[in-house]
């Protein structure tokens, strides 16, 4: 299970008749446990197989849907004279994009229209740092893995992202705005520093994190 359990239709009696069961949230991993159900903690991963397309940016970026939170979090780096740019239907001034989305107010920053995957790990991997900014979700998502597996400079706002990777070695994270404006404004004048963790956080994703891990992970639960 890729999302909450809160958000699906799954019925408990059938998730415990039919053996054991994935989930990328640790929290209903234990919940189903407390249920009798066969539960495991598998979390997402990096497709490393996926081709990565080029896509120069010079600004800090992020690549998802538009949310509120997401959007004060750019205006605020934007506000501190900080380069931003956001990729996304929900985010693109296009004509195109604001008809089919209904997303008629501007997001007042530098906008981009959708990215393919291979587009999208281009623009992280060739941004000076990238943006994991996690909405209502107990689970990382795909870009925490992601991100660090092309060679990007992820900046997550999860601490606890330190279960997967060593903070500040391998990726960043941020408890606060002026932390987090502090490590954009870094990893922009100081590419030494970026580079190292750019280098870590890809070799420890290759090593433990991608999707290749997680379906041998698979294997052993359903053999």
């Amino acid at each position: 299970m890729y999302d909450e359990l809160r958000r699906m239709s799954y019925d408990p009696e059938v998730l415990g008749r039919i053996g054991a069961v994935a989930t990328y949230s640790a929290l209903d991993a234990e919940e189903l446990k407390g249920r009798g159900v066969e539960a495991h903690h598998v979390p997402l991963g990096f497709d490393a197989l996926q081709a990565v397309v080029p896509q120069p940016v010079r600004g800090i970026s992020l690549i998802g849907a538009r949310y509120p939170s997401r959007e004060a979090v750019l205006r605020r780096l934007a506000k501190a004279d900080l380069d931003v740019v956001a990729f996304g239907r929900d985010w693109s001034r296009h004509p195109i994009d604001v008809i089919r989305t209904g997303s008629y107010a501007t997001p007042g920053i530098p906008t981009r229209r959708e990215l393919s995957r291979g587009e999208a790990y281009g623009a992280m991997r060739d941004s000076p740092a990238t943006l994991n900014l996690h909405g209502d979700q107990d689970g990382f998502t795909m870009r925490t893995f992601e991100a660090p597996g092309v060679g990007a400079v992820e900046i997550c706002d999860r601490p606890e992202v330190s279960g997967l990777y060593e903070v500040g070695n391998e990726v960043l994270a941020y408890s606060s705005e002026d932390e987090l404006v502090e490590l954009c404004r870094r990893a922009v004048r100081d590419p030494r520093w970026a580079d190292g963790i750019r280098a870590r956080g890809r070799a420890r994703t290759l090593a433990e994190h991608t999707l290749a891990h997680r379906l041998r992970r698979l294997e052993q639960l359903w053999a």
